[in-house]
């Protein structure tokens, strides 16, 4: 749909066609597939990490409970958290070279703005198996943070562990060896995950739409150096392919917006920023109003179009630029 549309005017429902998977009584998330799979030992683990730098050394939890459990124990949990937070998002990833996005805040929030925000999408975020959330704090270091397999991590400085284990033996559990059993043949690895929102207004709805909700209401960026190109081992790629997705409107019509894509390569995400904005001058037909997504992109998948693209580029610059109008015209390509 060109040109980004809340969804909070037209709040996103769960898909009413998939059926929880159950294993030996323990519930998944339903956007995680049946599986033959071992359940985990329900209860908490407890790991001392030492701290480094300007760090306090602290206790990590992790929690692992039926899914209709896990509500009453965040809820619980965020009680933790101070009067100021950061919210934290994290998302499987698109980008050829690194598995997941992490999204923070800019800004600190108060802990009502990221509540209120928490229970607007909390059911998608209880339920989607691609979207991990929570919320972490300086001082005290504390994070509470419920990752894509469902389980909530809790970070406390040393002088919090008997505030959190009250917690968690008031809600009936205790501290067990291991949760899930993730040892060399990590059965969690292969498990399916599967869209768990429903359409809206007859249109396809994506975990996309409810992580630019959060974006926005959480004022977020993705967690990058803006200035390096490296991939999750640390490796510098230098020159890549690079796939940006923009929101745009018409220079001389500020109504009439339209979805943009650009294919580009660039060495850095610093360096596709000044590619789209030189880009978009040079026009002076279109005006940036946001940029939704940019992820690098393997060779091989580049699209029919970049067919004849070099494996290998010296230079920095714009390849093809596609445009879809709210008016449902097709993508018009510009090379």
């Amino acid at each position: 749909m060109p040109g980004y549309t809340s969804a909070l005017m037209d709040p996103f429902d769960l898909r009413p066609d998939i059926e929880r998977a159950v294993i030996d009584g323990f519930a998944l998330a339903l956007g995680i597939g049946a599986t033959d799979i071992t359940p985990p030992a329900v209860g908490y683990t407890i790991a001392y990490t030492a701290g480094t730098d300007d760090e306090p050394d602290t206790y990590s939890f992790y929690v692992a409970v039926s899914h209709e459990r896990v509500a009453p124990i965040l809820t619980k949990a965020f009680s933790l958290l101070p009067r100021k937070v950061s919210a934290i998002v994290e998302i499987s990833s698109r980008d050829a070279y690194r598995q997941t996005d992490v999204f923070l805040s800019r800004e600190e929030l108060t802990g009502r703005e990221f509540l209120d925000t928490w229970q607007t999408w909390q059911s998608i975020l209880l339920e989607d198996g691609s979207i991990g959330a929570g919320a972490n704090s300086e001082d005290p270091f504390v994070e509470v943070f419920l990752d894509q397999w469902k389980g909530i991590s809790i970070i406390v400085p040393l002088d919090m562990r008997h505030e959190v284990e009250k917690i968690l033996k008031s809600m009936g559990l205790h501290e067990v060896p291991e949760t899930w059993d993730v040892g060399d043949d990590n059965a969690l690895d292969s498990v399916k995950i599967r869209p768990v929102l429903a359409s809206l207004n007859g249109a396809s709805a994506d975990i996309d739409d409810v992580l630019m909700e959060l974006r926005h209401t959480w004022d977020m960026e993705l967690n990058i150096d803006p200035e390096t190109n490296l991939d999750d081992g640390g490796r510098s790629l230098g020159l890549t392919l690079w796939h940006a997705v923009l929101g745009v409107h018409a220079a001389d019509d500020a109504t009439q917006v339209a979805d943009m894509w650009v294919w580009a390569t660039a060495g850095s995400l610093d360096e596709l920023d000044l590619l789209i904005e030189r880009m978009l001058g040079e026009t002076d037909e279109w005006v940036l109003d946001e940029i939704y997504s940019t992820d690098r992109v393997a060779y091989d998948e580049r699209p029919d179009e970049l067919a004849e693209l070099e494996p290998r580029r010296e230079h920095v610059e714009v390849h093809l630029v596609s445009i879809e109008t709210g008016d449902g015209d097709p993508p018009a390509a510009n090379s």
